[in-house]
This record gives C-alpha cells, structure tokens and sequence, in this order.
C-alpha cells in the first residue's frame, strides 16, 4: 500500500510527471523533485510540494524525513555523456539517496532501471530478470545505471524493502525521446531504420508503468532485493510503430533501409569523430542508438505478473494515442 509522505526523484521527467499526479490522486502527501524547476512549479497542487535538489551534492535530509517511500526516477538516461557525469547521476545519487533513506527509517525504495543493461550486437527474446548480460555494457549508461541497482538490491534489509523495475521504452505525453524522433521524422517525411525497422520493440504506456511502481510499492515486503522486467508486451516491428506515429500526424511514410552492420560502423565513427570534436556534442548516431534499432528485445513478464500481480493494460496503439493528443500541452 502507498500512504503517508512519499518522495519522487525525477519528477520532472516523462515518467515522473505521469507517477506525482496518481500519488496525490491516492491521498499520499508527495514531495517532488527534479531538474526543471519550471516544470515542478506545474506539478505544485494538493498533496503536492516541489523543491528543488541536485542529489549528488545537496544535503537529502529536507527531501526525506518523514517520508514512508521513496521513489527514484532521477537519472541521467542518454546514449552519450561524459563517464563521470554518469557516475555522478547514476551512481553516487542513488548511493547517497539510500543512505538518507535508512537514515531517516524510510520503509520502501522503489527504484527504476533500465532494460539497457541487456543491449547487446543480437536479437534478444523473451528475456527475464537472469537473463545472462553483456560482458561489457553498450554504454556508461547501461553501465552505471546496472550499478546502481546493484547498490539498491544490497541496500534491502528488515528496515527498508527495495524493489527494482526495469520499464522499456516509456511512452507519455512528456516522453523526450522516441516519440519527439519519430515526430521530427514525420516532418522530413522519412525515417531511416537498420534492417527497414524489422526489429521488435515493446513500448510501455507510463500509466502502465506507474500501476508497476504502484504494485511494487504495496508488495515490496514480499519481494525485497528483487528485479523485474516491466513492458507493454505486445512485441512490434520499429517501423510498424513509425507507422502509426505516421498516420497519427497526417503523414505518409518512407522508411529507407540500412545495413544494420553498417549502421554501427557509422555510429562508431561518428562518435569518434564527436570525442575528438573540442565540445564533445552528441552525434546524430550511437553505436547505442543504431544496436537498438537493428536488433530485437522482447520480454518475459512472468514475474513482474505472479510476483507483482501486475500485467500491462494498454496496448501500444493506445500509449501512442494518448501521448500524441497530450504532447502539445506538455
């Protein structure tokens, strides 16, 4: 059950702004707290406070006391950066957070991942939460993000249950990443994709991962120091999902096709030249970003659904609906 004095990292983000709202609605007092105060001063209404906190610096104590639950969305989720800017964001943050948290005898930590951690040069079906994992991490976000829910995991104790959720490719009108790309492919009119956009995606409606936090809040007794896979389940090729953006918007859609090998071959490059590059700028392709859209990730969800007692209710249709018709009033 989620009550009392409940703290939301991150949220300001796509998820964050879906998850302080349905706490509220739930009569918990939220306390909020994220990067853009401009967008916490939106979040601000009954039950809801926003203050403002950089937690790999600042001093947690106002954030947690008295808090029940804690729920860390806060990130840095981006498939490039400098690697201590990751240590920081995800590692040190979330370190410091914990101990805050048992400091101030919080009873629940719940804490978002990310299924990054599987990326890999290959398809990779039905996965689960022991699922064997990459030698190596395809990124420092992969790589320290997978760190920190090893920190969380650790941290469960008679004190505090932690739970750890691993959601795919979110989906809300406040998503900062597929949706804007796709949208601003809508208005080149065409998208190109490795392989033709054959890969399997699984896109998770944020309202569906927010019923997963919820439901990992009210059993995380019964499943401390565990991991769960979280997804829309429901399996689609990319460029069936640019499709219905597509269609959504008006537009037609060409999709061009491009050797998956080749797009990492660019990727690798033009992150290369990108390091050498004075500012460092993000290129306009990832070795992360083409392994994503060339090879397929599809999810085992059994235990998320006989432990959390949680099965995704929105289909994909229905999360891409949703968040085209709120995007402009994000």
């Amino acid at each position: 059950m989620v009550d009392g004095r409940v703290v939301v990292t991150g949220a300001t983000g796509g998820l964050g702004r879906v998850l302080v709202p349905a706490l509220a609605a739930r009569g918990c007092e939220v306390i909020a707290t994220g990067r853009r105060e401009d967008v916490g001063r939106l979040l601000v209404g009954p039950g809801i406070t926003f203050q403002v906190a950089d937690l790999t610096r600042d001093a947690l104590d106002p954030l947690l006391v008295g808090a029940n639950t804690v729920f860390h969305l806060a990130a840095l989720s981006s498939p490039w950066g400098r690697r201590s800017a990751f240590e920081m964001a995800n590692v040190t943050a979330t370190h410091r957070l914990l101990k805050t948290a048992q400091e101030h005898g919080c009873r629940r930590f719940i804490h978002t991942s990310t299924p990054s951690i599987y990326v890999d040069q290959c398809h990779r079906l039905g996965l689960r939460e022991d699922s064997p994992l990459p030698l190596h991490g395809v990124n420092d976000y992969a790589r320290t993000k997978l760190a920190g829910e090893r920190l969380v995991r650790e941290a469960a104790s008679a004190d505090m249950a932690t739970v750890v959720l691993r959601p795919r490719a979110i989906v809300s009108p406040f998503d900062t990443v597929l949706l804007p790309r796709l949208m601003r492919a809508a208005g080149r009119g065409a998208v190109r994709l490795p392989a033709g956009g054959q890969a399997l995606v699984e896109l998770t409606d944020a309202r569906d991962v927010v019923a997963a936090l919820l439901a990992a809040c009210s059993n995380a007794d019964a499943v401390s120091g565990q991991v769960f896979n979280i997804s829309g389940g429901k399996p689609l090729p990319l460029a069936h999902i640019a499709s219905l953006v597509f269609h959504a918007l008006g537009r037609p859609l060409l999709v061009r096709s491009i050797d998956p090998n080749l797009a990492l071959a660019l990727g690798a490059l033009a992150e290369t030249l990108a390091w050498l590059w004075p500012t460092r700028p993000e290129p306009p392709l990832t070795r992360y970003g083409a392994m994503v859209a060339s090879w397929s990730q599809t999810f085992d969800l059994t235990a998320a659904r006989t432990r959390l007692h949680w099965t995704p209710q929105h289909s994909p249709e229905e999360a891409i609906e949703w968040a085209l018709q709120g995007v402009h009033h994000a």
